[in-house]
C-alpha cells in the first residue's frame, strides 16, 4: 500500500496533470459542445475550480467562440439559500434568470454544465425547495429547455474534482491527494488520459453502431427486465422507435456529445406500457441528496407504490414533480464490461454512475427516439408514446446477474441481456 501524498507532492501531481486536463478542456470544447466559429457558449461550473474554467473559456475562444458567458455557483451558497429561504420563493424562477437562460438560448448558444458537486451538499434539506427549483427553472426557462430537448443548443455535461465531492470518494487521503485521485479518475473514465482525446472519442463514438443496429433492425415490441434483486419489469416501446448513443446531431447538422463519458445506447418507451417492478443496483444522486436501497412499481406506465432505504422523501419529490413525472422517458443500456463498471468505483454522480450500469429515467423523452419525431410538436409525441415531463431523472438498474429480454409483436423472446452484458458479447 503506498503511502500518502505530502500537501506538496500532490500540489506537483495535479500540475503534472495540466498537459491531459488542457486536452480533456479542448476535446469538451471542440467534441462535447462543437463550438462554432462566431457562436455564443455558456459554461456552468462551481466558483471552486475557476483555474478549470478559466482553460475552458480559453479553448472556448480558440475554438472560434464569438462570447463566452461564465455562470457560477457554489454548493455552499446554494445550502444556505435552502436553509433560510420559504419553498414559495423556489416556486418562481427571477426574471433575470428567466431572461439569462432563454435569450442565451435564443441566441444559438452551446451549453456546458461542469458536474462538480458535494453529493451530499443538501443532505438534511427539505426535498421540497429543491425540488421547486428545478421545476420552477425547467417551467419557466422553456426556450432554453426546449433547445436542449429538441436540438437547437448543443450541450454537453462534463466532470471536474471539488474537494467535497473528492474526500467522499476517498475519504482516507488528504484533500488535495483525494483531488488528484478524482481527476486521474475522471481523466480515464473521459478517455483523456492519452495522447489524442479526439481522435479516441472518434473511435469510440463509432463503436455505438453495432449495438443500435442490433436493436434498431429488431424493431421490439418490449423488453423484459429480470434480476435476483427482485426486479421483474416489462417496458413497452413505441413503433417507430429508435435507438440512440453517443454523439447527437443538433438541428444544424453539427455532431456533439451531450455527456463525456458516455457509454449507453438509449431510446425512450411507452409512456403507458411499463409494468413490474424493479429494484435499484446504485445510489441516485439528486440535487445534492441521496436515495438508496430503492424500488418503484409500475402499472400501465405509472409508478404506483415506492420505497427506499434511504431517501425515500426524495424520490417522492421525484415522482410527484408534475404530472408525468411518474412515467418512464427512457431506457438506456449499458454492459458491465465498460471502463467505468471495471474500474469499480461509485463516484456518487450520475453521469458517470449512469455510464456503470443499464438504467431507466422517470419524466422527459426524447425526440429523436422516435422516428419523425425532432419535426413532431409534443402533444404529437405524447400520441406517439413519447412522455412529457419538466424533469428527467436517471435511475440505476444494472444488476449483476440482469438479464434483458426483447420480445417481438408476435411474442418471440430474443436475449438482449446476458448476466449484465449484451447477449452478442457473450461468445
Amino acid at each position: 500500500m503506498s503511502s500518502a501524498m505530502s500537501n506538496e507532492e500532490a500540489v506537483r501531481a495535479i500540475r503534472n496533470l495540466e498537459p491531459k486536463i488542457e486536452a480533456y478542456a479542448e476535446l469538451i470544447v471542440r467534441k462535447g459542445l462543437a463550438v462554432q466559429e462566431g457562436q455564443e457558449v455558456v459554461i456552468q461550473v462551481p466558483v471552486e475550480r475557476a483555474d478549470f474554467a478559466r482553460i475552458l473559456v480559453r479553448h472556448a475562444y480558440a475554438a472560434g467562440a464569438g462570447h463566452v458567458t461564465v455562470i457560477w455557483f457554489d454548493d455552499a451558497v446554494s445550502r444556505m439559500d435552502y436553509e433560510n429561504v420559504d419553498v414559495e420563493y423556489f416556486r418562481h424562477t427571477p426574471s433575470w434568470k428567466r431572461e439569462q437562460l432563454n435569450s442565451l438560448a435564443e441566441e444559438g448558444a452551446s451549453f456546458l454544465f461542469v458536474e462538480a458537486t458535494d453529493p451530499s451538499a443538501l443532505e438534511g434539506i427539505d426535498a421540497a425547495k429543491p425540488a421547486a427549483a428545478r421545476l420552477a427553472r425547467n417551467t419557466d426557462c422553456r426556450t432554453f429547455r426546449d433547445g436542449l430537448d429538441f436540438g437547437r443548443n448543443p450541450w454537453c455535461i462534463a466532470g471536474a474534482p471539488v474537494a467535497a465531492w473528492a474526500k467522499k470518494l476517498y475519504p482516507h487521503e488528504g484533500e488535495l491527494e483525494a483531488v488528484y485521485h478524482l481527476w486521474c479518475a475522471i481523466l480515464s473514465t473521459a478517455r483523456a488520459d492519452g495522447e489524442d482525446p479526439q481522435g479516441v472519442w472518434e473511435t469510440h463514438n463509432a463503436s455505438f453502431e453495432k449495438n443500435k443496429r442490433q436493436l434498431n433492425e429488431a424493431a421490439f415490441d418490449r423488453l423484459h427486465y429480470v434480476a435476483k434483486n427482485g426486479t421483474d419489469l416489462t417496458v413497452g416501446l413505441p413503433k417507430g422507435h429508435v435507438w440512440a448513443g453517443g454523439a447527437e446531431q443538433a438541428v444544424d447538422g453539427r455532431m456533439f456529445f451531450p455527456n463525456i463519458p458516455t457509454e449507453e445506447v438509449f431510446t425512450s418507451p411507452d409512456r403507458m406500457r411499463c409494468d413490474g417492478i424493479v429494484y435499484s443496483a446504485m445510489p441516485l444522486v439528486y440535487s445534492g441528496q441521496i436515495v438508496d436501497g430503492f424500488w418503484l412499481r409500475f402499472e400501465g406506465g405509472r409508478v404506483v407504490d415506492f420505497g427506499a432505504k434511504r431517501g425515500k422523501d426524495v424520490l417522492r419529490s421525484i415522482i410527484e414533480a408534475d404530472e408525468n413525472s411518474c412515467r418512464l422517458g427512457e431506457v438506456a443500456l449499458i454492459s458491465k464490461n465498460t471502463p467505468i463498471r471495471q474500474g469499480g468505483m461509485l463516484f456518487y454522480s450520475t453521469l458517470y454512475d449512469e455510464n456503470a450500469s443499464c438504467h431507466l429515467a422517470l419524466g422527459l423523452g426524447f425526440p429523436e427516439c422516435l422516428e419523425h419525431g425532432m419535426e413532431m410538436s409534443k402533444d404529437e409525441l405524447v400520441a406517439h408514446g413519447v412522455n412529457q415531463s419538466h424533469t428527467h431523472v436517471d435511475f440505476m438498474i444494472g444488476a449483476e446477474d440482469l438479464n434483458i429480454w426483447g420480445v417481438t409483436a408476435e411474442g418471440e423472446e430474443v436475449p438482449v441481456f446476458e448476466n449484465g452484458q449484451w447477449a452478442w458479447e457473450i461468445e
